[in-house]
C-alpha cells in the first residue's frame, strides 16, 4: 500500500510540578478553541470553551480499577509536554482526497501515590480529544476497570438528540429530542417509542449524541478508536453533567484487561452551526493508519443490488425454504442479469443458507445457522461462478442471529470459502432484540448473558474484521458496534447499519423526520448502509407471501428524488440499490442517476442545512472533475436558492437535476417527479433555484463540458 503522509512537529517543551492545583491550558491551531486542565484537591477536572463560550463547565476525569484503586482522587501532576502539530494524510477511500489532522497536544503524567498513568488531550479547530493510558506496574495488580467516570459537564439548558442505551434495539431507534437533563427510558416511551417492556440497566444515550447549547454552539460527544474496550454511553447526572457509563460484562467488570490500559479516545466536536459539524474529520484523525505490512489495495468501493426487499420490504418471498423462497437459482439469475445489464458490481442474497426458519427472529436462541452450506434450491457454486463471469459479485450474508460462538466456529471455513468463490463483500447481521442476551458458554460449562455493546462484542467485531482481511473480504454489519473511524486502519470496514435503517420502512416506517435526523447524529460516526434507492413508494407490501393483497398502510415516507438525493447526503463505499428490479424498471430516467452516481469522491461541501430539518451536499467525484449534489427535507416545502460556485470559474457544466414538482407529497403523491436538463456557465453569480416538496429532496448531476 503506497501510503504517504507530511507530518510537523514543534513547540515542544516539558517540566516538572508537584503541585496539587495548578492548571494547564493548551489552544486550537486557530486558537478558537481552549482547554484548561487542573489537579484541585486531588481530583483531575477539565473545562473546554470556544471564544469565550462554554463547551463545558468543569468535568471531572477518572477511573476505579478493579482493585478498588481510584484513579480520580489523591493524584499530583509530575510531568507534563506540550506539542503542536501538523500533519496530513491520503485515505485510501473516502470522502476526501487528503485529510489535514492539525492539533496542540498536552500530555498529563499523573501520580497516585506509587502509581502513574498518563491523560492526553488533543485540541483541534473543530473539537477536543482526551485518553487514559496506563502503562504496567508494581503498584497495579489488577487492570480491570470496575468503573470510568469522566465526565462532560453542560448546562440544564442544553438540549440533546439522542436514542436510549440499555435497551433491547441496539441502535435501532427514532432520535428523541430533549434536554439533558430529561434522557431516561420514561421519557422516551412515552414521547418516541415504548421500550419499558425490555430495558433494562440505567437510563443512558448512546454516542454519537449531538447537543444543541444554550449558547448556540452544536456539539457531537463520540469516542474513537474503540478497541477491546466496553463501549462508552452516556448517563445523565443531573444538572446538564453526562459521565460516562460503560456497558459491564454480566459479572459487573466493566473492562477486563492483563497489563495495561489503553482508553478509546473520548472527543467532543465543536461547531458554530450545524453545517460545520458535518463537515469534520476528527474521528478519522483519531484512529491510525493501516500497519505498514498491511496492503489494502484490494477494497474496492461499489454499488450493489440485493435479493432482500421483497422479504423484508414487499414480503413477496421468505427467508427459509417455502414455495416462495427468495433465494432459489432462478430468481437469483434473473437478478444477476439484471444487475450485471445495469453495471451493479455485487448481488446480496438472503436466505441462502442453512438454518433459516420461520421463527428465525429474534431471540437469539433459535436453529444456529451455517455459514458454508447453501440450502436445496440454491447452487453457490454456480451462481458464484455465473455472476463472477458477468461482472458481478456475490455479496454473501451471515445472519449470525446473535449467537456468537456458533458464527466464530464457523468464521474462518466461510472466509476461506467466500475467497474461494470470488465473493468480495459480506453483509453480517446480530439481530437479537432481547436485551442484554449475547449467550456465552464459558470454560467453566456455565452460561453468561452479555450485553451487544460490551467489551466481549466489541472483541467479537474486531475478529471478524481481521479474519475478514485475512481473505480479502470487505465487511458491511448490520447490527454492529458503533463506528468509530476504525476503518482508516481497517479499510474493508467498508460500511455499517447501526441506525433505524430503510428497513423498517418496510414493515413499520422511520417517519418523515428520521431521515433529516441521521446526517446530525447518526451518519457523524461514519458511512451507513442505510439501503436507499426505494422507488414504488407506495402499493408495495403484500399482506403475506404468496398474496395478491396489498397493505394499503404501508408507505415508504419519502419522494423518488429524496431516495436519488440520499446516495449524495449519506456516505458509504458501498451503497445499495435496494428496491426490486421490476420498479426500477418503471422509471429508468430516474434509475439511471443510481447507476451514475459515484461512492467515492475527493471533495465534499455542505451547501446548507440546519439540524434535523434539511441538508444539502455537494460532493466530487473522485475519478473526474464531475460534482454530484443532493438536498432533503423534512416534512415541510421548501425552496432553496443554491450557490454554484463550489464550481470551477468560467467552465460549463450540464446539469441534470431530479426534482419534486408543485404536487408532489411525500404521503399523497410520492412518486411524482421531473427532470430538467441546462448548462450553466459558472461565475461569481451562479446559482440554482430548486423546490422540495414536503418530505421530498432533489439529486443534481453536474458534468463538466
Amino acid at each position: 500500500m503506497n501510503l504517504i503522509k507530511i507530518f510537523f512537529t514543534f513547540l515542544i517543551f516539558s517540566f516538572l510540578s508537584c503541585s496539587d492545583s495548578n492548571k494547564y491550558l493548551i489552544k486550537s491551531p486557530d486558537e478558537k478553541v481552549k482547554l484548561t486542565f487542573k489537579v484541585e484537591d486531588g481530583r483531575a477536572f477539565y473545562k473546554v470553551d470556544k471564544l469565550n463560550r462554554s463547551v463545558t463547565n468543569w468535568s471531572r476525569l477518572g477511573m476505579v480499577l478493579g482493585d478498588g484503586k481510584d484513579l480520580g482522587e489523591g493524584l499530583k501532576v509530575y510531568k507534563t509536554s506540550k506539542k503542536k502539530i501538523s500533519n496530513k494524510w491520503f485515505p485510501i477511500i473516502g470522502e476526501k482526497n487528503e485529510v489535514n489532522d492539525n492539533y496542540t497536544k498536552l500530555s498529563i503524567s499523573l501520580v497516585k501515590e506509587s502509581t502513574k498513568y498518563d491523560i492526553i488531550f488533543r485540541v483541534y479547530d473543530d473539537g477536543i480529544a482526551f485518553k487514559y493510558t496506563i502503562p504496567n506496574q508494581n503498584s497495579i495488580k489488577n487492570y480491570d476497570i470496575d468503573n470510568e467516570y469522566s465526565q462532560f459537564n453542560l448546562s440544564s439548558k442544553d438540549s440533546a438528540w439522542w436514542i436510549p442505551a440499555f435497551s433491547y434495539r441496539r441502535y435501532e431507534f427514532l432520535y428523541a429530542n430533549s434536554s439533558v437533563n430529561e434522557i431516561s427510558k420514561k421519557y422516551f416511551s412515552e414521547n418516541v417509542e415504548n421500550i419499558s417492556y425490555d430495558s433494562l440497566g440505567i437510563d443512558a444515550a448512546h454516542t454519537p449524541l449531538t447537543v444543541k447549547k444554550e449558547n448556540g454552539l452544536l456539539i457531537s460527544i463520540h469516542e474513537a478508536n474503540l478497541i477491546d474496550y466496553s463501549s462508552m454511553t452516556l448517563a445523565p447526572k443531573g444538572e446538564g453533567i453526562l459521565e460516562v457509563e460503560l456497558y459491564p460484562w454480566s459479572d459487573g467488570t466493566k473492562v477486563k484487561l492483563d497489563k495495561k490500559i489503553n482508553s478509546p479516545w473520548r472527543f467532543i466536536q465543536i461547531a458554530d452551526n450545524s453545517s460545520d459539524l458535518i463537515d469534520s474529520d476528527i474521528i478519522l484523525n483519531l484512529n491510525e493508519d493501516p500497519d505498514i505490512d498491511q496492503d489494502y489495495s484490494w477494497v474496492k468501493p461499489g454499488k450493489y443490488m440485493g435479493v432482500w426487499w421483497e422479504m423484508i420490504g414487499t414480503n413477496e418471498s421468505t427467508w427459509w425454504q417455502s414455495e416462495n423462497h427468495g433465494a432459489n437459482n432462478k430468481k437469483v439469475k434473473y437478478y444477476l442479469d439484471f444487475a450485471s445489464k445495469h453495471n451493479f458490481n455485487g448481488l446480496l442474497v438472503e436466505g441462502w443458507n442453512k438454518g433459516w426458519h420461520p421463527e428465525w427472529c429474534c431471540s437469539g436462541d433459535g436453529n444456529p445457522f451455517s455459514f458454508t452450506e447453501s440450502v436445496d434450491d440454491f447452487d453457490i457454486e454456480y451462481l458464484s461462478e455465473y455472476g463472477n463471469s458477468k461482472g458481478v459479485n456475490l455479496v454473501g450474508h451471515h445472519e449470525t442471529g446473535g449467537q456468537i460462538q456458533n458464527y466464530e466456529l464457523q468464521m474462518e471455513d466461510a472466509f476461506k470459502m467466500y475467497n474461494r468463490l470470488g465473493v468480495k463483500n459480506i453483509k453480517t447481521g446480530y439481530v437479537n432484540d432481547v436485551s442484554k442476551n449475547i449467550r456465552v458458554l464459558n470454560d467453566n460449562g456455565i452460561i453468561s448473558e452479555e450485553w451487544h455493546h460490551g467489551q466481549f462484542m466489541v472483541k467479537h467485531f474486531q475478529k471478524v474484521i481481521e479474519m475478514a482481511a485475512k481473505y480479502k473480504l470487505n465487511i458491511i454489519t448490520h447490527e454492529p458496534i458503533k463506528d468509530t473511524g476504525l476503518r482508516r486502519k481497517y479499510p474493508n470496514f467498508i460500511s455499517r447499519e447501526g441506525a433505524k435503517g430503510q428497513e423498517f420502512n418496510g414493515f413499520s416506517s422511520n417517519g418523515i423526520n428520521h431521515a433529516t435526523d441521521l446526517p446530525f447524529t447518526r451518519l457523524l460516526s461514519g458511512p451507513m448502509d442505510y439501503t436507499p434507492g426505494i422507488f414504488q413508494l407506495k402499493n408495495f407490501r403484500f399482506d403475506s407471501p404468496g398474496s395478491d393483497k396489498i397493505d394499503k398502510n404501508a408507505v415508504v415516507p419519502s419522494t423518488i428524488t429524496k431516495e436519488l438525493a440520499l446516495y449524495v447526503v449519506y456516505y458509504s463505499p458501498m451503497q445499495m440499490a435496494a428496491d426490486l428490479p421490476k420498479h426500477y424498471e418503471k422509471h429508468p430516467e430516474a434509475f439511471e442517476f443510481i447507476k451514475d452516481v459515484p461512492v467515492e469522491w475527493s471533495e465534499r461541501k455542505i451547501i446548507n442545512s440546519k439540524i434535523s430539518e434539511f441538508i444539502t451536499i455537494a460532493r466530487k467525484d473522485k475519478y473526474s472533475d464531475n460534482w454530484y449534489m443532493g438536498g432533503i427535507s423534512d416534512e415541510r416545502e421548501r425552496n432553496f436558492t443554491i450557490d454554484l460556485t463550489f464550481l470551477e470559474k468560467n467552465q460549463k457544466y450540464n446539469f441534470r437535476i431530479f426534482k419534486d414538482t408543485k404536487s408532489t407529497h411525500w404521503e399523497s403523491n410520492p412518486m411524482e417527479y421531473e427532470i430538467e436538463e441546462k448548462v450553466i456557465k459558472i461565475d461569481s453569480n451562479s446559482s440554482l433555484s430548486i423546490h422540495l416538496a414536503p418530505g421530498g429532496g432533489f439529486a443534481v448531476e453536474m458534468i463538466k463540458i
